[in-house]
């Protein structure tokens, strides 16, 4: 909805990091795919910004191949992209020179006059976080934030790598940019279904009565990957999965889970009820993280090396690859309900999803074939698979009034009908447009670190068992098993499931309703 109604000024995109990995895969394609499809302003210009030394037209390449490597590039493409590149300006600039930051003023300026662009500034750090807050005062001091519009700045996590570190360089940030002009990007909130969990919520009847500790019996987060850490060994040794999953990513799809209904859709009512549950969430001392948190590092299985295997990778290393965790909201909603989170590196499937585990009915009426019942399941489905599972009860064919479990399933990008926008498509549109709702506010920053620092500290006094699990496993098996039947509980299986389906995926639901009249058996 947001992309169609935000409306855009003319503006200049400053993008540091303009020929890195991050710029290639994502951002590129991003703004081209916006381009093609008429949602950026419709005045602008984009200025990459590095060390390497390109020519204007050798950078303009560099862009085209990364749409036709990464972007999905076609030869029916030709004609716009030829109309895209007339915007794309190149500015090699070494970021730790303050001097080199007046000829980036100057090319901005040039720009924006060629084309009659007002000062609407977007800045961008593609980079290094540690270059954050030296790019923040050199833009500072080559005056390129004085502008008579806008000026905003998108800064990649991770923001700090503890409470300590983030507020230091928040300091550092907000010298230069107001709290209201920093757009921290967390690209999980970019996702279709992950926004799209505030319309499941509060826009159905049919949930929301049903959204709490009355009724729910748990939450499940599962957020996995089969990829090693790769080429950035050297970035997982200090973040771990806990760093570089939990305390973002996980985090936040659990807010958008738990919290309460925002007064409206304006952006900061959004992210004060997302606050409001990081202020609920039980924070464990160090000695308490035990009893709550499994901590895991995958080790060689087949053709799939160990951590310890992987370049840049301590023989010895104790870093984490795999986190589960139990959480507690103590808030009037969701006492005693438990949250379970769990992200590893090295897994069966990659795959992000929430389940919801509904609270059984008594059984003394109906049974299925093992003589108890399933309990209902909301399954949302956030990537690869965009949409939304429903598990129920029905009578099974040809019995007497045994039960057993059948699906309902909507899936939006299964037939390849609809093509949801990149979450990096949302995300610069939305900041182009000012709306920052789906972008992290600083008190959520630092309160997720209150939240993680206590379990960091467990982890480096190795007060939490490091746990080896075999690459291609769902993690180590006893104890990431064991923290949910504590509570009477078992982990769903994420992905595809293997029941009976009821499809909503091919027509409008009325049409399904008329083409399919009974359930599939």
């Amino acid at each position: 909805m947001r992309l169609q109604t935000l409306k855009l000024d003319p503006a200049t995109i400053i993008l540091f990091g303009a020929t890195g990995d991050l710029s290639r895969r994502k951002l590129f394609p991003a703004l081209f795919n916006l381009f093609k499809r008429e949602m950026l302003p419709p005045s602008f210009a984009i200025i990459g910004v590095a060390r390497r030394d390109f020519s204007q037209e050798t950078f303009r390449e560099f862009v085209l191949q990364a749409l036709k490597e990464f972007g999905g590039y076609q030869a029916h493409d030709e004609q716009q992209w030829n109309s895209f590149c007339a915007h794309l300006n190149y500015a090699q600039v070494n970021l730790t020179e303050a001097e080199h930051y007046e000829k980036l003023r100057e090319v901005v300026e040039q720009r924006e006059s060629e084309k009659d662009i007002p000062q609407n500034r977007a800045f961008y750090l593609a980079i290094a976080p540690e270059l954050f807050s030296s790019v923040s005062a050199n833009l500072k001091n080559s005056r390129l934030v004085e502008t008579d519009g806008w000026k905003r700045l998108l800064i990649e996590k991770p923001f700090g790598h503890d409470r300590s570190s983030a507020e230091k360089l928040n300091r550092e940030i907000r010298a230069v940019f107001e709290e209201e002009e920093i757009y921290r990007i967390d690209h999980y909130l970019g996702k279709e279904m992950v926004q799209n969990i505030e319309v499941i919520r509060f826009a159905n009847s049919l949930f929301e009565p049903l959204w709490n500790n009355k009724y729910i019996a748990n939450v499940q987060i599962t957020s996995s990957e089969t990829v090693g850490v790769e080429d950035r060994g050297g970035y997982y040794e200090q973040a771990g999965a806990l760093r570089d999953m939990a305390q973002n990513h996980m985090l936040q799809m659990l807010m958008m889970i738990a919290m309460e209904p925002p007064s409206s859709l304006q952006k900061e009512a959004t992210r004060d009820e997302k606050v409001k549950v990081l202020r609920s969430l039980r924070t464990y001392s160090v000695d308490e993280v035990k009893d709550h948190i499994i901590r895991g590092q995958y080790t060689r299985f087949g053709e799939y090396k160990g951590y310890r295997e992987e370049e840049d990778v301590d023989p010895s290393s104790m870093t984490d690859t795999f986190v589960a965790a139990r959480l507690f909201v103590d808030n009037f909603r969701w006492a005693g309900v438990p949250f379970y989170i769990r992200t590893g590196k090295r897994m069966p499937l990659k795959s992000t999803e929430i389940v919801v585990e509904f609270k059984n009915v008594p059984e003394n009426l109906y049974f299925n074939q093992h003589g108890n019942l399933e309990p209902n399941l909301l399954s949302i489905r956030i990537f690869p698979y965009e949409g939304i599972y429903f598990k129920i009860n029905a009578k099974k064919p040809g019995t007497d009034g045994s039960v057993s479990p059948i699906a309902v399933d909507f899936c939006q990008n299964c037939e390849g009908g609809v093509n949801s926008p990149e979450a990096y498509e949302r995300l610069l549109h939305d900041c182009l447009g000012g709306d920052s709702t789906y972008f992290t506010r600083w008190d959520e920053v630092a309160l997720a670190w209150d939240f993680i620092d206590p379990i960091s500290t467990a982890f480096k006094e190795d007060k939490v068992e490091l746990v080896s699990y075999s690459a291609g496993s769902w993690g180590p098996p006893k104890e990431s098993h064991q923290l949910l039947e504590q509570n009477g509980f078992h982990w769903w299986p994420v992905g595809e499931q293997e029941l009976p389906t009821i499809h909503f995926a091919k027509a409008p639901f009325f049409q399904v309703l008329q083409d399919q009249p009974n359930l599939e058996s």
